[in-house]
């Protein structure tokens, strides 16, 4: 087992990460249903990750269109600091 990772929130408070990869993956399923979806913790503190997300929503959409679409799944953790920091890769198949 790593070791227990605390931060501090914009408003000072101390929290611990709760989304995992299993998390996100589980919120990027429901949002693209029948997508390929790969998760990747890029630092192991479960907050810096990259997301592959292949799926027939994006079809139409631009490549900024598409990443804003996923980055909408975990807007509540990005403005709070809980996902820190999240790369996008994204394809139509």
């Amino acid at each position: 087992m790593g070791p227990l990772i605390c931060w501090t929130s914009p408003d000072g408070s101390a929290n611990f990460p709760d989304m995992t990869p299993e998390k996100m993956k589980q919120r990027l399923e429901e949002n693209y249903p029948a997508a390929k979806i790969e998760i990747f913790d890029l630092t192991g503190t479960q907050d810096h990750y990259e997301v592959f997300v292949e799926s027939a929503v994006f079809a139409g959409m631009s490549r900024i269109q598409q990443h804003q679409h996923v980055m909408g799944c975990f807007g509540p953790e990005l403005k709070t600091g809980e996902v820190h920091a999240l790369s996008i890769k994204t394809k139509v198949p």
